[in-house]
């Protein structure tokens, strides 16, 4: 009896640098390569200016005041200043705090209260959000927050705050400070040091803060970019968000270990934007979450576009149609494109399907346990390793593992048991290794007794003609407990019924995985990061159904 556990093996030791260290490694080898491409910000830098202009933003930062430890937030979409000050806070060992541009006024003083952020570098708005209005909306309910640095404008930065700054200000300060200091500073930071927090809500409750160190980030990154066989030849385009791991991490970081060129196509995924970058910076890998790929092969300039470039790339973040990754591959030409796995607590990935993995492997598996990882499918209720096969918890351990949440023991405690990371997912690992994900421990539906993964069925849908995309969530019911329904985005022009889709499905799957309800749809909503909010389904579902007083209805 095999058990459903295995770990990645690998030659190359882990990294004990800091992210500073990191960056002296990297102008040493490729001072004068392109590092950096901002498109929409027509900057392009070699990792020498990029090292420089971090290294200011580092000088600027102990002019602040900052000390080690210290919390700076960063509130805006991809820009060349994110990058920077990334770097150099890491230099200084602040700890950056990853705040979602698409968050609101109550978010926002959550997220700066909850881990007391000292300053804050904002952009003056974003995709119709008044950054600068919630700013003074919120001030008074932040006593940690004594300075904002506005990004992008040279004037008054609106906030109302007596110690605001501009960016230009804070470079300025930069000249009272020597990079002398700054290197005498980033001697003192340790690879174990907390070096990034970013919020994630978890299962259940607000908004916690993953506490990642340099070890944790630095290494994810470095492995990552070895697997994809990354060199100084490489330009990775990177439209995922930088707030969150795949961009800051894999992306700015796994370049930075490796030299390949990191490129921006825009402040936030654009496809049009995403397929002009690939074709005219010759990208040879590409990042992003299923729904982009899909936005990117539905554009109606797809064919415009010589993509020819690519060769590798991650799709991750949500589970991956088997279509989908399937047209990456054949009409992206991205032959030795990968699927990750992960979260953000776990910096991110932990699994990864290897560019000569068979296509077989790469679509329909999220690969096996990345080198110094350990991967375990348990059975939730008591953590034990189930057989390989059988469905249970994903479970993560090893050095990509976080911290902690930020001054919370009680969910770091819930969260992480004996070193393990509990994801919350639900998988099968086969008998070599490579792991499935087949839905949440929140999202099975059981109906009538019936456990239904809702993802088997969202496969089925995908391989109809007329599909661009379908999402399955599970609706009360008075007479099974729980129903399913369906959300389904048609290609353009395309005319289906909810009875085709029944149908289409009946022939496909079980009688009791067919979903009853139905519903055409024009999108999803998503978060900014590109995931469905399937939550935000189920209710539109339960109104739209009228089940509200099934929702009071106690169950054993």
């Amino acid at each position: 009896m095999q058990l459903s556990y295995d770990s990645g093996i690998s030659n190359a030791p882990l990294s004990g640098d800091t992210i500073g260290r990191a960056l002296e490694q990297r102008v040493a080898a490729s001072g004068d390569r392109l590092a950096l491409v901002s498109r929409h910000q027509g900057v392009r830098l070699t990792w020498s200016e990029l090292a420089e202009r971090a290294t200011l933003v580092a000088r600027g930062l102990l002019a602040l005041g900052v000390e080690p430890g210290d919390r700076v937030g960063i509130w805006a979409p991809a820009r060349v200043e994110w990058t920077e000050l990334q770097l150099g806070s890491a230099m200084v060992g602040g700890i950056l705090v990853n705040v979602n541009p698409a968050y609101r006024s109550g978010e926002l003083s959550y997220a700066l209260s909850r881990v007391g952020v000292r300053f804050l570098a904002a952009v003056p708005g974003f995709r119709g959000s008044d950054y600068f209005a919630m700013l003074q909306e919120v001030r008074g309910q932040c006593p940690s927050l004594e300075r904002v640095i506005a990004i992008g404008t040279d004037g008054p930065s609106g906030t109302g705050v007596d110690t605001d700054l501009t960016w230009s200000d804070l470079l300025e300060a930069a000249a009272g400070v020597g990079d002398d200091e700054v290197a005498a500073r980033e001697r003192r930071c340790d690879s174990d040091d907390p070096i990034n927090i970013q919020f994630t809500s978890g299962t259940t409750g607000s908004p916690k803060g993953a506490t990642l160190t340099h070890h944790n980030i630095v290494n994810n990154a470095v492995i990552l970019g070895r697997q994809l066989g990354y060199t100084e030849a490489d330009a990775v385009c990177i439209p995922v968000p930088l707030y969150h791991c795949f961009g800051m991490g894999i992306g700015n970081l796994g370049c930075l270990s490796t030299g390949a060129t990191i490129v921006y196509p825009a402040e936030a995924f654009d496809p049009l934007a995403t397929l002009e970058a690939i074709a005219e910076e010759r990208c040879t890998s590409i990042y992003g979450v299923p729904t982009m790929f899909i936005a990117m092969l539905a554009h109606e300039r797809f064919g415009e576009f010589d993509l020819t470039s690519l060769r590798t790339g991650i799709m991750a973040g949500a589970p991956c149609p088997i279509e989908i990754m399937r047209r990456v591959v054949d009409e992206m030409h991205a032959s030795e494109m990968t699927i990750a796995y992960g979260m953000t607590e776990t910096s991110p990935a932990s699994t990864l399907t290897r560019i000569d993995d068979p296509i077989s492997v790469r679509t329909s598996t999220v690969g096996s346990a990345l080198p110094h990882t350990e991967i375990k499918i348990a059975d939730p209720a008591t953590l034990a390793p189930v057989v390989r096969g059988e469905q249970g918890e994903i479970c993560t351990r090893g050095y990509l593992v976080m911290a902690g949440y930020w001054d919370d023991d009680e969910a770091t405690g819930a969260a992480i048991v004996q070193g393990w990371m509990r994801t919350g997912d639900l998988g099968t690992m086969d008998a070599v290794g490579n792991v499935n994900v087949v839905g949440r421990l929140k999202d099975m539906v059981i109906r009538g007794g019936e456990n239904i993964y809702p993802r088997e069925i969202e496969e089925v849908l995908f391989t109809h003609p007329a599909i661009e995309s379908a999402q399955v969530v599970g609706v009360p019911d008075e007479r099974f407990g729980e129903e399913l329904a369906a959300f389904v985005v048609l290609v353009d022009g395309s005319e289906l019924g909810a009875e085709e889709i029944r149908d289409f499905c009946r022939q496909r799957l079980a009688r009791f995985k067919v979903p009853r309800h139905v519903f055409v749809v024009d999108e999803f909503p998503m978060t900014v990061t590109g995931k469905i909010q399937k939550f935000l389904l189920r209710q539109d579902a339960v109104r739209s159904l009228g089940l509200e007083s099934l929702l009071a209805i106690s169950t054993a």
